[in-house]
């Protein structure tokens, strides 16, 4: 009888480490494919379109803690430009929702990681409750920007690609703010 009590204790003893392994929220962002996954106590749950940096920017590789949340933020540095439901996770980097959202699925972003706002507020509700139990994995290479098929002439005989008007340069939301600006120079 003692020596199946024992066999009973250590099994349990390693079911318990097992789950403790598990336990937690995962989120892992895979920049290469412009996705990012939610792992909670080892099963996946959800899986998102992103946006990560755009060329000229970085969104930082490596595993993080969620440092603090933000239910309504606003960019400073990025014209006020809002950011609902702010996961922050290195300095000035978060996951948060976007507006932008006929960009989810490739790089748009100056670094943040955006995402829609519906599914950024049911993953800023399940960080609030287990902060201490999340996990901030971030991978993978910005994908190699695609062709644009609309070219314009420079005039100089070669074709120059990428349009420059407010919307592609400034994005959606902040295409009318950036015109206002500039028909007020004018």
């Amino acid at each position: 009888m003692p020596r199946l009590f024992i066999m009973m204790a250590t099994f349990a003893a390693l079911l318990c480490g097992l789950t403790r392994a598990q336990a937690g929220i995962v989120v892992t962002v895979d920049k290469s494919a412009q996705r990012l996954s939610v792992v909670v106590d080892g099963f996946n749950h959800y899986e998102w379109p992103v946006s990560t940096a755009r060329w000229g920017y970085r969104t930082p590789n490596g595993t993080y803690r969620p440092e603090r949340l933000e239910r309504k933020w606003f960019s400073r540095k990025y014209d006020w430009s809002p950011m609902p439901y702010s996961i922050f996770f290195d300095g000035g980097y978060a996951i948060h929702g976007s507006y932008e959202i006929s960009h989810l699925g490739r790089p748009a972003s100056h670094g943040c990681i955006r995402l829609h706002p519906e599914n950024a507020a049911v993953l800023f509700g399940l960080v609030k409750e287990r902060m201490r139990d999340t996990q901030i994995v971030i991978t993978g290479e910005r994908p190699e920007p695609e062709a644009r098929g609309r070219e314009r002439s420079s005039g100089r005989g070669d074709a120059q690609s990428a349009p420059r008007s407010f919307e592609d340069i400034f994005g959606g939301a902040n295409a009318d703010l950036a015109r206002q600006r500039w028909d007020n120079r004018q």
